[in-house]
């Protein structure tokens, strides 16, 4: 028997999760998802995929998020035959999350193209078409937790609640040997592992004894301070205090599935109890008020001692569908709320409040997710004193706050609990979907102590691993990368370039007068004329 596992996401990066398992009977894939931040990186999103998409016979999905589901359509308009399994909560998300994801590209890309018109450049096309997402549809297969499903041949899969997201799973493989007297290899996908305290998810589940386990270890370098629910809902009351004394806008940059809904329940019961003042909550993503439906339609699944669908539909909210509902809230003056896509501000109706708010110091911008390297939301997390938004400077005047209490991920000391639940694993740990420093924190925390350092892989982008050898050996393909490595782990030339701008302009508004600011110029062009 081979088995072999291509990294094509996730690998030094948080984004773009995708893992190309190989067999002798066939080929599918643990994810297909879309990369997100920097430029470079999301350029892969255009380029062909690196493998056939007609040769992949099924794909098993851990999750709705889009940088898990997002290349989906692209993968089935280029010709994907086969299933996509999925349990029930992740397929009733992705049929508003993808359809919403070509919507955003579609508009995206008309406004580039009217700028590329403007300046002489050639069109571009969208990844994908809302069209191409909705026919997407048809190819999920529902599968139920912890019932064992066929694959393809020789392979069966197990999917076990991740504590993350509405339907997310971890999953479970064994890979059949042809000696059917061997034992099967046995491999676990984390998925995005969930924390211990959720507001309504479980605490997440899996097996143990394990050949191989690919986690994942996007906070894998931070320890969090012990959280409760009344600790969270403090800590987002003293924040919403805050802002309100302010009297201007609160803006929170939200993940428009389970942290969206997380923080209206919480908002929502603090208002009841008094605990801050009433106030408008905007829900302003389309996305997000039809996830927030299909919460309420799974709100049996969830925590029972929350009653999310009396506090989902509060007169204190406000769900605005359309564009000019949406540019409406700008007209609004005093204290309210906005929760808009995206959560890392790197598209949606989130960047148009920002433009409007980020230069006025009444308002707050409290950010309360992962924020990947080169997004929008890395940078106001920073700290950084200027932007650049659909081609306009805006300095940063509003007040940057940021609360790790609704993250929908395990920090290092849960990861590595996770991983020490699934021992003996047998062979190796791959760590993957997380920044460098991540991922090295995570290594430090459990090698040796949990795993032989000697079994713990830090895969990069587009390597190759063969499995079925007594250690994971590294194939020689993998050596045919589509980005060097350097390439996906700091911030690309578009950043830099963005950071000139803005440092060129404060230069010469600094400057004394107008015959200053000219030697500055005469500078920069001498330099740019070498």
């Amino acid at each position: 028997m081979s088995v072999t596992i291509r990294f094509f996401g996730a690998a030094r990066t948080v984004t773009g999760s995708c893992y190309l398992f190989e067999t002798r009977s066939g080929r599918f894939l643990v994810d297909c998802g879309l990369f997100q931040g920097p430029k470079t990186l999301k350029e892969l999103n255009y380029r062909p995929f690196p493998f056939r998409a007609a040769d992949i016979d099924a794909v098993l999905l851990t999750h709705a998020h889009i940088d898990h589901s997002g290349l989906l359509p692209k993968l089935v308009r280029n010709g994907f035959p086969g299933r996509i399994l999925a349990t029930r909560g992740t397929i009733d998300l992705c049929s508003y999350m993808l359809p919403d994801a070509g919507s955003i590209q579609e508009s995206e890309v008309a406004t580039l193209n009217r700028r590329n018109a403007a300046s002489g450049r050639a069109e571009v096309s969208p990844i994908y078409t809302q069209a191409d997402a909705i026919a997407t549809l048809q190819s999920f297969t529902p599968v139920d937790y912890e019932k064992w499903v066929d694959v393809i041949p020789g392979v069966r899969a197990r999917y076990w609640n991740a504590g993350h997201l509405l339907g997310s799973a971890s999953i479970e493989m064994e890979f059949a040997d042809e000696n059917a007297s061997s034992k099967p290899l046995r491999v676990l996908c984390s998925g995005d592992v969930g924390p211990d305290t959720t507001l309504l998810q479980p605490d997440p589940e899996a097996p143990a004894g394990f050949d191989y386990v690919i986690s994942e270890s996007t906070y894998g370098d931070r320890e969090r301070a012990p959280i409760t629910a009344d600790a969270r809902r403090a800590r987002l009351s003293a924040e919403v205090r805050d802002a309100a004394t302010r009297k201007g806008a609160l803006l929170i940059p939200a993940f428009a599935v389970e942290r969206t809904q997380e923080l209206i329940v919480d908002l929502v019961d603090l208002m009841e109890r008094g605990e801050i003042p009433s106030a408008p909550i905007f829900l302003d993503s389309p996305l997000a008020i039809r996830a927030t439906e299909v919460f309420c339609k799974h709100a049996a699944s969830l925590d029972p001692a929350v009653d999310v669908r009396r506090l989902l539909n509060s007169p204190q909210l406000r769900f605005t569908e359309t564009v000019d509902e949406s540019k409406a809230i700008a007209k609004l003056t005093g204290f309210h709320i906005v929760i808009a896509a995206s959560g890392m501000c790197d598209a949606g109706r989130i960047r148009h409040h920002l433009r409007n708010w980020l230069w006025n110091a009444r308002a707050t911008v409290l950010l309360v997710g992962f924020q990947a390297q080169g997004t929008l939301g890395r940078f106001l997390a920073d700290g950084t004193k200027a932007v650049r938004i659909q081609g306009n400077e805006i300095k940063v005047a509003a007040r940057i706050r940021n609360i790790d209490d609704y993250s929908g991920h395990a920090d290092g000391s849960e990861l590595a609990r996770w991983i020490a639940e699934r021992r003996p694993v047998h062979r190796g740990v791959f760590l993957v979907h997380g920044d460098e420093p991540a991922i090295a924190g995570l290594a430090e925390r459990i090698s040796e102590r949990i795993v032989p350092a000697a079994m713990v892989f830090q895969p990069l982008l587009d390597d190759v691993y063969e499995l079925t050898a007594a250690a994971p050996m590294i194939v020689e393909g993998s050596k045919h990368r589509r980005l060097p490595p350097e390439a996906v782990v700091r911030l690309d030339w578009h950043n830099d370039m963005s950071k000139l701008i803005l440092d060129i302009n404060d230069c010469i508004a600094a400057a004394a007068d107008d015959r200053a600011r000219g030697v500055i110029i005469r500078r920069m062009r001498r330099a740019l004329d070498e």
